[in-house]
């Protein structure tokens, strides 16, 4: 099931954009992505259901989402929805950097033989803000997340539904 993510960050862009194709088609991602009773099973990056998942989801409404961390630290992902397109498109605004300015995320979710080609684009507010998630690795975390991703969609038979 591990699909490989493919990232792109050129040098001196404030852009970082990721990609995978998950076997679901897009109603099915879109939804994962935007229901917290689906979100709260798969975002950790660990694999460990979310201690809170909180979504308000209209162009406004905001997001918490807050795992434990080791040693029982908490942290939390927050953001304020702008666009909300089903299934193909949803846009955020987030703190990618616990401490950072809120960057820009959209997430297009394109069919694509029966599944969907996922597109994270983030826009950092500044060069220094990219390379810092560059820094802590965003990519290999990015990479376990949407595996846990896949892994919930064909736990819960959503890869099954375009088919």
């Amino acid at each position: 099931m591990l699909e490989r993510l493919n990232m792109t960050a050129d040098p001196g862009s404030t852009t970082i954009v990721m990609t995978r194709f998950f076997d679901a088609p897009p109603s099915a991602v879109f939804e994962a992505w935007t229901r917290a009773e689906h979100i709260a099973h798969w975002w950790d990056p660990s694999g460990a259901p979310l201690a809170v998942c909180e979504v308000d989801l209209r162009p406004g409404g905001s997001f918490r989402w807050v795992n434990q961390g080791d040693k029982g630290t908490e942290h939390s992902f927050t953001g304020t929805y702008s666009r909300i397109s089903p299934p193909d498109e949803l846009v955020f605004a987030a703190r990618t950097l616990p401490s950072g300015p809120y960057s820009l995320a959209t997430l297009s979710f394109i069919e694509d033989s029966g599944g969907t080609k996922f597109t994270m684009t983030i826009e950092c507010q500044s060069v220094e803000n990219r390379k810092a998630l560059l820094a802590m690795r965003i990519d290999v975390g990015t990479a376990r997340t949407l595996e846990n991703l896949a892994v919930f969609l064909h736990k819960t038979g959503r890869t099954e539904e375009s088919k």
